[in-house]
Formats: structure tokens, C-alpha cells, sequence
């Protein structure tokens, strides 16, 4: 008998009933029994793994040989705001022209006329910018309602003239604590936001509604369980979010694991941060949905010029920026959470950032002794080798490896103001393994694709895929094994949203979270791992993702 594809009402009974995966290649990524031919699930777990003869079964699926492999888990993504940005905004992703934009945005308007602010997501650092961009050029399209236009990175954004006026940005109007208003030479406020200028201007604006929030969730969750992945770490998360993902879980609708990474910024106290994040980890204690850390940017990005490193930048213009928090309110800070057992998950993308971050984690320890707490320092684009044997002893090296190219069409300005005698330690994955560090992969998501295996060949080659162009492999003494990227979708990503003990493996008594893929990536050649398709997604023995009916 076939299970279905996750249509129907069938579905329910696939995920009950005695369900059984034959005819498979399955790598479990559990070093005490690393593969398997068959598997049988029984009410959403593991029952039994083995090879030879399988049992019988009221449901069995023939994966034809094929590739098994547990579900992947993305550590640092951006699940309900990218999800959102699908549903609701313009995607601006691959414009290339001024023209371009604004044809998007203008109709993209027309589409979404219901919502109370028009929205765009995606323009390219390198392509648009604050040369480039202002609230005059957006209202050549759209004049009369407010408009929000995000950069690829989520770092910048520009405002049109009614959404500044709302936002109560003026001329005059001073720059928020970490962030900037960026003006003309005149004085004049452009239009042009960068860092917390964003958030801070955006809850002055009008508000989507928990239906389109809703929506955009559930538009993420597809989105990624088409491409394998059953749990996620959001990064940031507010009342909003935490609002959100709770009314999924409380009726069901979530179909991966989230947990939540609780944003603390530069005006928290010890005090008030340990009894916000209390309270929000004791309303959501999971399985499904939990608050487990703590969420710092410790700097910006290149690409706005915030990132803070040891050393001036190395492009004409030089100049650096300093660390979001001071280190007396980054050791206070890092050792209440640590006390209170918080994880800490610090955006850090300067040299100096990941400094400071293991500055405090480093005095959290100090202070309170080791524990399996999971820290862990997200995207680490510039790290000093002086820093790598920390960073093996205090923290989790949380990597984005599609970053880790030369890019195909869009000028990195991030590599100018690194300079090339800095490209050794800019993302230098193998080094930081080599010298002990735990690892995970992430995506980031929405500023890059969520596609695992996209990210897995690179990681792997260094370079961008045969589809874009070929370029020159960046740093190519810094690939990853691709048993190093499955590990660190699966196992790895799952201590860190600390959920390894009953996810991240396939093994009797776990979570019968797996993936069906079309080829073998341990086999094939390492350009073509990203044309590898997911072909079916279980999330608790349940379809969530069919690309076909699977049957004997």
C-alpha cells in the first residue's frame, strides 16, 4: 500500500498507522549504526532501522534505492519574516536597474492594494545603495501610501516620503541608538535607513495583521519543507514572533520544530533582559515551539559599513565602526543570560565582533562555569586567527558557506574593504573545524537561499554553481567534506536548537523526522549537488512534502 503525497485525509493515517520506508540507501548520521535499508515508524518515531528483510507494514513506501537522510534542521533563519516577505513583498532580488525596481515595486503596488504598506525585499548592496536610492525615487511610483523596501541583507532598508513622514523622520530627527538616518550633504534626511533606524521606524508605521503573518508562515514552512528542513533556530524573535509561531503550535499547524533566539539590544540591563527572556522561555517551553537564547548584534554588515573589525577597512574610503555593545554591558549582559542558562547566538561579521563576543562568553564562563549551553557566533565572515582556539572552547561556529564565492553578477564590496590580504581569514571554515570549533550550517534565509544543497556545494567547492557562471574558487583551502555539511544540517544544527536528543539522528526512539532525495550527494560529482531535489519530507512520520507519490 502507497502513502500519499500530504494531501487528503489520508494523511492523518500515514503519520499513525505502523508506516514503513524500504528499498532506501539511508544514512542515519548515527555513528554507532551509520546506515540502513529499511525503516519502520509507528505513531511519529522511529520503530526500527536494519537492512535485509523488512517487516511488515499497513503503510510502506518503495524509495527505490534512493538516498534517506534525517531531516534537516536550518539554525539561523529567518522562518516567519522570510515567509512574510513571500507573501506580502516585492521581490527584489535579482533587479539589476533603477528602472527595473521601480517597475517591480510599482507592480507589485497594484497586487497589493489590501495591505497598509507596500513592501520589497531583496535590492543588492553593490547594484542600489545610499548613492542611489532615496525617498524621491521611490515616490516616482508609489507617492500615497507608505513603502519599505529591504536590502538582501535586511541591514538597510529606504523609506518613501509618506513612510518617513508617518515614521516621524525628519530632517532634524536624531539617529536611534545603533542606528543611522542616512542625510545629504544638505542635511536632508534621503530616505535611507541602516541597522536599528529599521525596526525603530517600522513600529511607527501601520501594522500587517496576524492573518497575513499567518500566512506568511505557513508560505516559509512550504518552503522549507520542500527542501528538506524540519526544524528551524529563528534569530530573532520578538512578542511578535513568539505571538506568531505560538498560535501555530497551540493548533497544530506547524510542520517543523522552531526554536527561538529572544532579541536583546544595546538598552536592556541584565535585570531586565534575564526577566524578559524568563518569562518569554516559560510561555513557550516547546517541544514544538520554545525560546531558548538570546540574540545579540554585536555589529552591522560591510555592505553599510557597520561591521567591526581590528583594523581600519582597506578600500579607498577606510574608516570601521565600533561593536553595537560596550564590553563592560557585553560581559554584564552574556553572564546574567548564561546564569539564567540562556543560550547566546551573536551576529558577528568584523574581526573585532567576534572579539568582543568571546570576550564575554569567555567571562560568562569565567563566572559561572561550563555548561552544555550551545553558544554559538552566527556568520563570522572575518575572524583573527589569534581568536580560532577560542572560539573551539566557548562557542558554536554557526557558518553560512553560500557566502563563502566570489559572486557571480553582483561587485562584493565586502572583499574591498577586507582587502585581499585579509581573504585568508574571511569565512575560513576549514580553519576554524581544524582547530576544534563545533559547527552547524545555516542559511540565513531570507538573504539566501534556504536551499540546503546549494549551500552544501558550496561549502564544497567554493565557488557559485555551473548555472551562474563560473568564477574562480574563493579561498579554496577552506572547503568542507559534504559529511561535514550533512553533520552540520543534521546533528550539529540539532544541539544547537537544542533539540539533539530526540532529533538530528535516525534512530529507534527519535523523532521520525527524514528526507527522500533524488540523488546520492556522497557519490555524486561535487557541482552537481545542488540539482539534488527532495522528493518527500516527514515531520513526525508525516508527509509534509511530496514532490510524487511514492508506493510498492
Amino acid at each position: 500500500m502507497s502513502c500519499p503525497p500530504p494531501t487528503g485525509p489520508s494523511l492523518k493515517r500515514c503519520a499513525l498507522a505502523d508506516l514503513l520506508i524500504h528499498n532506501a540507501r539511508i544514512r542515519t548520521m548515527d555513528p554507532a549504526r551509520p546506515f540502513a535499508e529499511w525503516c519502520l515508524i509507528r505513531d511519529g518515531r522511529i520503530a526500527a532501522l536494519g537492512q535485509g528483510t523488512p517487516p511488515g507494514a499497513a503503510h510502506k513506501i518503495d524509495a527505490g534505492g534512493r538516498l534517506v537522510l534525517p531531516g534537516f534542521q536550518d539554525a539561523h533563519i529567518h522562518l516567519l519574516s522570510g515567509g512574510t516577505d513571500l507573501a506580502t513583498a516585492a521581490q527584489l532580488y535579482d533587479v539589476t536597474s533603477e528602472s527595473g525596481l521601480l517597475a517591480s515595486l510599482a507592480a507589485h503596488a497594484r497586487a497589493k492594494a489590501h495591505l497598509p504598506l507596500v513592501l520589497g525585499a531583496g535590492w543588492q548592496p553593490g547594484l542600489f545603495g545610499d548613492h542611489n536610492l532615496t525617498a524621491a525615487l521611490l515616490d516616482r511610483v508609489v507617492p500615497d501610501r507608505p513603502v519599505v523596501i529591504y536590502d538582501s541583507s535586511c541591514h538597510n532598508a529606504c523609506l518613501n516620503a509618506r513612510a518617513l513622514a508617518l515614521a516621524g523622520i525628519g530632517d532634524a530627527t536624531p539617529d536611534p541608538p545603533n542606528g543611522h538616518i542616512v542625510r545629504d550633504t544638505g542635511g536632508r534626511a534621503t530616505g535611507m535607513l541602516h541597522e536599528e533606524a529599521i525596526p525603530w521606524a517600522v513600529a511607527r508605521l501601520p501594522q500587517l495583521s496576524d492573518d497575513t503573518w499567518l500566512e506568511g508562515l505557513r508560505a516559509g514552512q512550504a518552503h522549507a519543507n520542500a527542501h528538506g528542513i524540519t526544524g528551524v533556530l529563528d534569530p530573532r524573535i520578538t512578542e511578535l514572533e513568539a505571538g506568531i509561531y505560538a498560535q501555530a503550535a497551540a493548533t497544530g499547524a506547524l510542520s517543523l520544530r522552531v526554536a527561538g533566539a529572544a532579541l536583546v539590544t544595546e538598552a536592556d540591563t541584565p535585570l531586565a533582559a534575564v526577566a524578559r527572556l524568563s518569562a518569554l522561555r516559560a510561555a513557550h517551553p516547546g517541544p514544538d515551539f520554545h525560546a531558548h537564547s538570546a540574540k545579540f548584534f554585536m555589529d552591522g554588515v560591510f555592505e553599510n559599513r557597520t561591521a567591526a573589525c581590528l583594523t581600519p577597512y582597506a578600500d579607498a574610503p577606510g574608516g570601521n565602526a565600533p561593536c553595537m555593545f560596550g564590553a563592560d554591558q557585553t560581559g554584564a549582559l552574556f553572564t546574567a543570560l548564561d546564569a539564567a542558562r540562556f543560550a547566546i547566538h551573536v551576529h558577528v561579521i568584523g574581526d573585532a565582533a567576534a572579539r568582543r563576543a568571546l570576550d564575554g562568553l569567555a567571562a560568562a564562563r569565567a563566572a559561572n562555569g561550563p555548561w552544555p549551553a550551545a553558544h554559538q557566533l552566527t556568520h563570522l565572515q572575518l575572524t583573527d586567527r589569534a581568536d580560532l582556539g577560542r572560539l573551539a572552547s566557548l562557542a558554536t561556529a554557526n557558518i553560512q558557506p553560500l557566502w563563502a564565492r566570489f559572486d557571480p553578477t553582483v561587485p562584493d564590496i565586502a572583499l574591498d574593504m577586507i582587502g585581499p590580504a585579509r581573504w585568508p581569514d574571511t569565512y575560513a571554515f576549514r580553519r576554524m573545524l581544524d582547530a576544534g570549533a563545533d559547527w552547524c550550517l545555516s542559511s540565513d534565509w531570507p538573504v539566501t537561499t534556504l536551499n540546503p544543497f546549494q549551500i552544501i556545494e558550496t561549502a564544497v567547492t567554493r565557488q557559485p554553481r555551473r548555472s551562474e557562471g563560473r568564477r574562480a574558487p574563493f579561498q579554496p583551502d577552506q572547503t568542507l567534506t559534504v559529511e561535514e555539511c550533512v553533520l552540520g544540517y543534521t546533528l550539529q544544527a540539532a544541539r544547537a536548537c537544542w533539540r539533539s536528543g530526540f532529533t538530528g539522528l535516525l534512530r529507534p526512539g527519535f523523532s521520525a523526522d527524514l528526507i527522500v532525495v533524488s540523488q546520492d550527494i556522497f557519490a555524486c560529482a561535487p557541482e552537481a549537488i545542488s540539482e539534488t531535489q527532495v522528493l518527500l519530507t516527514l515531520f513526525k512520520g508525516r508527509p509534509v512534502h511530496a514532490a510524487a507519490p511514492f508506493g510498492d
